[in-house]
């Protein structure tokens, strides 16, 4: 793989389609325009500093174990232990978070085509019908995988330009600049606009995350030690600017805020297209990002599953023998399906919790978002003693590296809290309950317990092995 395939699978899983689009709803009523744009420009600026550090520590170990790796050579079997249950939580909580994403888009296209009517029973109903489509996608094996991916990228791409193009030329009216980058818009229940402007931060931080796949391919990858960490810097980067730019034509194509915000489709997107577009453009658009999205999810279940098949190889799992078993064309099915049952798991909330959805996100970003700074820490840490790779930040590396860790903190702690406020006062209810913060407190538990009494004994700190070709991983690496 070149340096431009590396860079591709992290673009495409990163997917400011299925991000942007699945959780504009919630940047509209956590702060609405103003801290959607600013909040994307100044999230993907400290993501772009967390990757950067990233990037540094992957050019001095670009193998496929990639974060659970670097931070046992780094700090020891234990913090490679943790950072792999934190990575595994980060990846099912974001399959999970994705395919309810375009359940939810299932549904409204659904709605405008036939007359649908979304409800939490039905669409969950459409996120399981998802997910088996996606394990059957994956069982065929790795190469039809990695064509898929080789086509969502120019999908991305195209499907952005496409709706940005439509959403300029054919409406008679736009929204002034002044109210994309100046309406502040609270409808969480909770008085203070700093709090909900932080919440609103949500949508670029879940958005910005798996682009720790560069660092996963690094094995099969053409000077990886460079290609590796650009891919990683460089699809961030890219993400930074196309989202951006796929934000403000939404924004700025809203012909009625209030109407978007309780669109009848349940998704504020479908209604935008609709009120600009008229309902045939709305459809045809709606397909554009639903196909996105299951490309974004088919790349996250390949990537999943083959983090429970290297982790379960590993002896970090429990029953470890099952999930690391290989097909007769070297698919790990267990861990397919471990993959798919795990996030519908998580999903089952929604039935009977209005925000469950936006709680599954959180789930993705403080899970897999630690994973990414553990290693960077532990490097800092390292000091003198981190052997650096050809690409790194030179006299900036601390810096940045800091940086990193001090933000990656901030928003653990931020998305375990409350993010909206029951009707008539209080801090929570059973509808408005965060059970992110129990996720994350869940598999540090088991993370604990599973070291203290197993993992300890069973797990094999991954051997690099520069001698080892790239051939061997092709069918058990994405």
């Amino acid at each position: 793989m070149g340096p431009f395939g590396n860079f591709a699978l992290s673009f495409s899983i990163i997917s400011v389609l299925s991000g942007c689009m699945t959780l504009f709803g919630f940047g509209l009523v956590t702060g609405g325009p103003a801290v959607m744009m600013w909040g994307w420009a100044v999230v993907g600026l400290m993501v772009l500093a967390v990757g950067a550090a990233l990037a540094e520590v992957t050019s001095a170990y670009p193998v496929s174990g990639a974060l659970y790796f670097m931070a046992s050579k780094l700090g020891g079997p234990r913090w490679g232990y943790t950072t792999g249950w934190l990575n595994l939580l980060g990846l099912l909580g974001g399959m999970a978070g994705g395919c309810y994403g375009i359940a939810l888009f299932t549904g409204a296209w659904l709605n405008l085509q036939w007359g649908f009517t979304p409800t939490p029973e039905k669409t969950l109903g459409i996120f399981a019908v998802i997910l088996l489509l996606l394990a059957t996608l994956n069982l065929f094996g790795v190469r039809l995988v990695s064509i898929l991916n080789s086509i969502s990228v120019w999908w991305h791409v195209t499907g952005v330009a496409v709706i940005v193009g439509a959403l300029a030329l054919v409406p008679s009216h736009h929204q002034s600049p002044g109210f994309v980058f100046g309406e502040f818009s609270n409808h969480t229940g909770w008085s203070n606009p700093l709090y909900v402007g932080l919440l609103g931060l949500l949508l670029a931080q879940y958005t910005f995350s798996g682009y720790d796949a560069s660092a996963h391919l690094s094995e099969e990858t053409v000077h990886a030690q460079v290609s590796a960490a650009r891919g990683i810097v460089r699809s961030i980067f890219w993400s930074w600017v196309v989202g951006f730019v796929l934000l403000a034509g939404m924004l700025f194509a809203i012909q009625d805020y209030a109407g978007t915000v309780g669109s009848a489709t349940g998704v504020p997107p479908a209604q935008i297209f609709l009120d600009a577009l008229g309902p045939t453009a709305a459809k045809a658009l709606l397909l554009v990002v639903i196909v996105a999205q299951l490309f974004c999810a088919n790349a996250g279940l390949a990537s999943a599953s083959r983090m429970v098949f290297a982790f379960s190889r590993d002896g970090a799992l429990p029953f470890s023998n099952t999930w690391r078993r290989l097909s007769r064309t070297k698919t790990p099915v267990p861990a397919v399906w471990l993959s798919v049952v795990v996030p519908f798991i998580l999903a089952l909330p929604s039935l009977y919790s209005t925000t469950a959805y936006t709680a599954i996100t959180s789930i993705n970003v403080i899970g897999i978002t630690p994973a990414y700074a553990i290693p960077v820490y532990l490097r800092l840490r390292a000091g003198r003693r981190f052997v650096r790779g050809p690409w790194h930040l030179g006299k900036w590396s601390e810096p940045i590296g800091w940086t990193a860790v001090v933000w990656v903190g901030f928003v653990t702690v931020l998305f375990c809290l409350p993010q909206t406020r029951p009707e008539g006062g209080g801090l929570v209810s059973v509808d408005t309950f965060n059970y992110a913060s129990i996720a994350l407190v869940s598999v540090l538990a088991l993370a604990w317990i599973s070291w203290r009494f197993k993992g300890r004994r069973s797990y094999e700190v991954p051997v690099q092995n520069s001698d080892r070709s790239a051939s061997a991983y092709e069918d058990e690496v994405v």
